[in-house]
């Protein structure tokens, strides 16, 4: 039998060469309120573990919200500062949870922290985090911003400028951006694309407006899926219209 010209199904390539993709801190703790939850923390890295494993590069940004919040903490009367600085510890912790799991998945890991704890994490540096990334690691960026008063989403839109990456991918508990709280409200139509500016004048509150404007600046897409999708991080990977788009 001639096989001349006869090949094996090819793959799917993916979409982005290179991500940033962020987390909310809650989403590892499962069906609970607090902490973490190993399974489903777990489970989560088999998902992203199999995206750095067809190719892209993937940085990490986490939240905190599982264990502290520094908003909430400053309206009972903490110090915002000192909330915030906690904050950013508690995304030290997620980060090498994830870090944990993800080598498990057989994919090498870095957390790298903008606050210095350098028994425990690697100090971040742009240059490193881009070849940690190049040599097929993933990296996982912790500690905010080291600055007070500033989001995770802004840090992972920071960090997501600083590596070059063609997306930011936030991934949560709702399957886009909505023109209205689709929890509160039952007729709330979601977006598949909508302009920077647009989310701004709207108030629609899926990030926080210093990360939007910073993307708007720098041309930089956000895309908005539902993260309780199993699969669905690999589906944004390859380009699939899920969720909504920024830009």
């Amino acid at each position: 039998m001639d096989t001349a010209g006869i090949t094996s199904e090819a793959q799917p390539v993916p979409r982005y060469r290179r991500i940033l993709l962020k987390l909310s801190g809650e989403v590892l703790a499962g069906q609970e309120s607090f902490g973490i939850d190993p399974e489903r923390v777990r489970s989560l890295a088999a998902e992203v573990a199999e995206v750095a494993k067809s190719g892209v590069q993937v940085g990490l940004v986490v939240g905190g919200g599982n264990f502290f919040r520094g908003v909430a903490a400053a309206a009972r009367n903490m110090d915002r500062v000192t909330a915030d600085h906690m904050g950013m510890l508690a995304t030290v912790i997620n980060s090498l949870a994830l870090q944990d799991a993800l080598e498990q998945q057989g994919v090498p890991t870095r957390v790298m922290t903008a606050i210095s704890i350098p028994q425990v994490a690697e100090p971040y540096i742009r240059r490193r985090a881009i070849r940690h990334l190049e040599k097929g690691r993933i990296v996982v960026f912790s500690g905010g911003t080291s600055n007070p008063y500033f989001s995770s989403d802004t840090a992972a839109t920071l960090r997501g400028l600083e590596i070059h990456a063609e997306i930011v991918a936030k991934a949560t508990s709702v399957d886009g951006v909505y023109d209205k709280d689709p929890r509160k409200h039952a007729d709330a139509v979601r977006f598949e694309t909508i302009g920077y500016s647009e989310v701004l004048s709207r108030d629609l509150r899926i990030l926080d407006a210093s990360a939007v404007a910073m993307c708007r600046d720098n041309h930089l897409p956000i895309t908005v899926f539902d993260l309780t999708v199993h699969g669905n991080i690999m589906r944004m990977a390859m380009g699939e219209p899920i969720g909504t788009m920024i830009s």
